[in-house]
């Protein structure tokens, strides 16, 4: 075999193994992603670092709904701030405080773990149930954040599946026509063309 042949032969399985293995890793944390979510878990994707510390940014955070009446300092849970604070995405933060107003409800203070102070705003729950974080699993999110966007998913989906069916078609070429290779591998090079024959 030629060196430029060994050097396709090596190029084309790198290609194949990364390709296959990008492929597999998304279908594997896909199908985790949505089989926990059948488990009864809600599932968030962690953006910020205010949490640092405990869940990480990038992380996948699964959160099991218990009964509002139930939470308790130290709960770490995920809600919509009150609507005059301006904040319009979910915030996961620790309960840090709960109070109760004059009817009687529950009010909460949360802070960050990385935060030096409380969120500066109270807040009632106007549901019976309360999603409390379970357990994370750090950077998956990442991978759920590309995928959201079409143009990185396109990239991240796209160019392994093409990169894996221009190797399977030329896998498929070189096995209908084999005297290709096997001319080019043993083509002699000058030097052993000019050597005698008793050499």
């Amino acid at each position: 075999m030629t060196q430029p042949s060994r050097i396709r032969r090596v190029t084309r399985r790198t290609a194949q193994v990364l390709g296959n293995t990008l492929v597999v890793a998304v279908l594997l944390a896909g199908a985790a992603y949505v089989a926990v979510g059948h488990m009864g878990f809600e599932r968030y994707v962690i953006t910020g670092g205010s949490m640092s510390g405990s869940i990480e940014k990038g992380s996948v955070l699964f959160s099991r709904a218990v009964p509002v009446q139930e939470l308790a300092v130290g709960d770490v849970i995920t809600y919509l701030p009150p609507a005059d604070t301006g904040v319009t995405n979910l915030v996961t933060h620790r309960i840090t405080t709960i109070d109760a107003t004059d009817e009687g409800a529950a009010l909460f203070t949360t802070q960050g773990d990385a935060n030096a102070k409380p969120d500066p705003w109270e807040f009632t729950l106007d549901r019976q149930t309360q999603p409390v974080a379970a357990f994370s699993i750090p950077w998956i999110g990442y991978l759920f954040l590309v995928l959201g966007d079409r143009g990185l998913r396109v990239l991240v989906i796209g160019v392994p599946a093409a990169i894996i069916t221009v190797v399977s078609l030329v896998q498929v070429i070189r096995a209908l026509f084999p005297g290709r290779d096997d001319e080019a591998d043993t083509t002699p090079t000058t030097d052993d063309a000019l050597a005698p024959a008793g050499a």
